[in-house]
């Protein structure tokens, strides 16, 4: 490791990090909140000072910056970045600091997991920063998986090449500087373009920019307590569908689309399985309920849609919420944990799998998955065809025994981070659905769980320790875990 390029370019992080209160800054002048208009200015002077420190002591480095350096900026960047970020809460006496730090955490990483009991009473400013600090994540994870995903395991090297089809027509790397132009362009202009598609549907022009930056970001961060259930409206969910549909499809596809390459889009392999689970859960969800002639639980706060609900109020419900759990979105209009036992189930297992590589969507990633399950069949294949030479292909791309590797450890490293996070919530003394769940609503990224974290609870309840448990592992769902697992290895640090 060397240290003094770690601490400059950390530095150099951390000042820039100070420029993205500015926003916020603005909020609170407009609405002449003086109280947050402090708190986000100091917040942005912490940020700024303790940059200008570190740069000052890395002063002297050649500026070469490596793959050690570059795996430990992104995770103690990631980790700094969500401190400087509850500050804001903390510095207006709005939450303690474990439960600023959650907040925040569960901000930056897009996961939508919430402490708080009385959204509404929060200062205007502080819900902007709030929901803003989403759409900085999920921008902010765009532009990383370009620049981390060719260092990591775990296929990363794969993931970079299925990421970019459109920006690479000519098989040479793209740069990083242009690629990251174009994905800005298209998140700014799905931006202005939900805003506005909110706005004219019936939501004021603050909630219409505060909801686009969660569900571009599939965040999920509602400036309303019943999230989208306040609102009662069809259109508004409908036109969240769509876009948290989107905001789970890979960037790259976008791209493709954006240039009228609609064959790339439409035949790329990861993206079909994506709309097929998406379609299929759905259905089943719709079914199961029907079936049930389950009465479905009105929109949050509200009285039931109706006593005997039609099938259409199945497919409403069934089909957001099936988007919103998949694409890790984690907005919600009922309260599923009332729902039968398998639609509750089926809804944890897409928790896993979550949006598709290049998105900003949580999870295992659709591409991970669909490779799993290709690699399992051609094993099976293998025990009675032993003899016959099978390859692993995806769009044509054949995946080396290397990658195949490094997925299957990703995997296991998943499930051990699953179960190590489970048993410390049970060791807590939660009950075992609602620690599992827990745990799979913020290492995948997602925000609700099951039973006491379900829709219409919140983790407040949490003591500090499980606050903090699980804003660590919202950091490495969100950083594909080994940008956070290397922090924790001696050897990692040692100098070279």
């Amino acid at each position: 490791m060397n240290h003094r390029s770690f601490a400059k370019h950390l530095g150099l992080a951390n000042m820039a990090i100070s420029f993205m209160f500015l926003p916020s800054v603005l909020c609170s002048l407009i609405y002449w909140e003086t109280e947050m208009l402090a708190a986000f200015t100091l917040s942005m002077l912490a940020a700024l000072c303790t940059g200008g420190l570190l740069f000052v002591l890395g002063r002297k480095d050649d500026g070469q910056l490596y793959h050690r350096e570059t795996l430990a900026l992104v995770g103690i960047g990631w980790l700094m970045t969500a401190f400087y970020g509850a500050l804001p809460y903390v510095l207006s006496g709005e939450l303690a600091f474990d439960s600023a730090y959650f907040e925040s955490m569960s901000g930056f990483t897009t996961t939508g997991a919430t402490v708080l009991d009385d959204i509404e009473s929060l200062p205007k400013s502080l819900l902007f920063w709030r929901s803003f600090t989403h759409w900085l994540g999920g921008l902010g994870i765009i532009l990383l998986l370009i620049i981390i995903l060719p260092f990591l395991g775990a296929g990363g090297k794969l993931l970079y090449r299925s990421e970019m089809p459109g920006l690479d027509k000519s098989s040479i790397r793209p740069r990083i500087k242009d690629s990251a132009i174009i994905l800005l362009k298209i998140y700014l202009f799905l931006t202005v373009s939900l805003t506005l598609l909110l706005w004219v549907s019936g939501m004021s022009l603050f909630d219409s920019l505060c909801h686009t930056f969660a569900t571009l970001a599939t965040g999920g961060f509602s400036t309303r307590q019943n999230s989208i259930a306040a609102y009662n409206s069809p259109l508004i969910e409908a036109i969240l569908v769509i876009f948290m549909i989107i905001a789970g499809t890979s960037f790259s596809l976008l791209f493709c689309l954006s240039q009228g390459d609609y064959k790339k889009f439409l035949k790329n392999a990861e993206f079909r399985f994506y709309i097929l689970l998406l379609a299929a859960s759905s259905l089943l969800i719709t079914l199961n309920l029907h079936a049930a002639d389950h009465s479905l639980p009105g929109p949050i706060g509200v009285e039931n849609l109706s006593t005997s609900p039609d099938i259409w109020d199945h497919v409403r419900a069934s089909v957001f919420h099936t988007v919103s759990i998949m694409t890790t979105t984690g907005f919600c209009t009922v309260d599923f944990d009332l729902w039968p036992h398998f639609s509750r189930a089926l809804l944890v297992v897409l928790m896993f799998v979550g949006g598709c590589s290049g998105s900003t969507g949580g999870g295992l990633k659709v591409v991970r998955v669909f490779l799993l399950l290709k690699l399992v069949y051609k094993h099976l294949e293998n025990t009675f065809q032993p003899k016959n030479i099978r390859v692993l292909r995806v769009d044509e791309l054949i995946i080396p025994n290397e990658h195949q590797k490094s997925l299957l450890t990703f995997f296991t490293i998943y499930i051990f981070a699953t179960i190590l996070g489970t048993l410390y919530l049970a060791y807590l003394k939660l009950p075992l659905t609602s620690s599992f769940s827990a745990v799979a609503a913020c290492l995948n990224n997602i925000g609700p769980g099951l039973e006491l974290v379900g829709a219409v609870e919140s983790y407040s309840f949490l003591p500090a320790s499980g606050k903090l448990l699980l804003s660590l592992l919202m950091a490495m769902g969100r950083l594909e875990l080994y940008a956070i697992c290397t922090l924790f290895i001696p050897s990692f640090w040692k100098r070279y």
